[in-house]
């Protein structure tokens, strides 16, 4: 759904005001339906393949309205996207003071810290369109993602099939878990490493 005020949302209060004129309940979206995205960097549409939440092709630790609710990249992420997706992923994590249309702000985060890199970064990296390397993620005429493996994640588990982007994605889903490996064998205590175990929980990984 287009609206304009997705592009100029400066507060959390804004955020509710759309999503009580417009956002759309989890239960609502169905295998079949073509979602039609319009945000800030990027417009377009795709089906859904799949119903949403189910037939994933992995086993990620926590959804993305879970994400969000606990704290992650700074509750700036996506806030633009939030006709997108389901509303309750944005109302629960609103009521948690757990986004920042403002401005980011690690403090919102989960561990208290920041552990993300710039857009930039990944652009370079070759993870997302528009990048100088070449690579599945950073052909925009397959990867339909600019902000990254989190958008990804939302969009996959919500039912869209991409087969190609998927396996990959999901490959470096699997790669991450040399972090969790690391995190278990040497960290002791609620609050060690925090940096580590906030990007585990970026990548809907297991962090505890």
């Amino acid at each position: 759904m287009q609206d304009k005020r997705v592009l100029q949302i400066k507060s959390p209060e804004d955020m509710i005001k759309i999503l009580k004129d417009n956002g759309r309940p989890f239960k609502s979206f169905k295998k079949g339906d073509t979602i039609h995205f319009w945000n800030k960097m990027s417009k377009g549409s795709y089906v859904l393949a799949e119903e949403p939440g189910t037939n994933l092709a992995f086993e990620p630790y926590v959804t993305p309205g879970e994400m969000l609710s606990l704290g992650v990249f700074g509750g700036k992420y996506l806030n633009d996207c939030l006709l997108e997706f389901p509303a309750e992923w944005f109302w629960n994590a609103l009521l948690l003071e757990k986004l920042a249309p403002q401005g980011r702000d690690p403090s919102i985060n989960y561990f208290n810290t920041s552990s993300s890199l710039s857009l930039q970064e990944w652009k370079d990296y070759g993870w997302i369109p528009g990048g100088k390397k070449t690579s599945i993620l950073s052909d925009p005429k397959i990867n339909q993602d600019d902000r990254g493996f989190f958008q990804w994640y939302c969009r996959y588990y919500m039912g869209r099939r991409i087969p190609e982007l998927d396996a990959l994605q999901i490959q470096r889903w699997y790669n991450f878990k040399r972090h969790y490996t690391s995190f278990k064998k040497h960290c002791i205590g609620p609050m060690c490493r925090p940096r580590q175990r906030q990007s585990l929980l970026h990548w809907a990984w297991k962090y505890e």
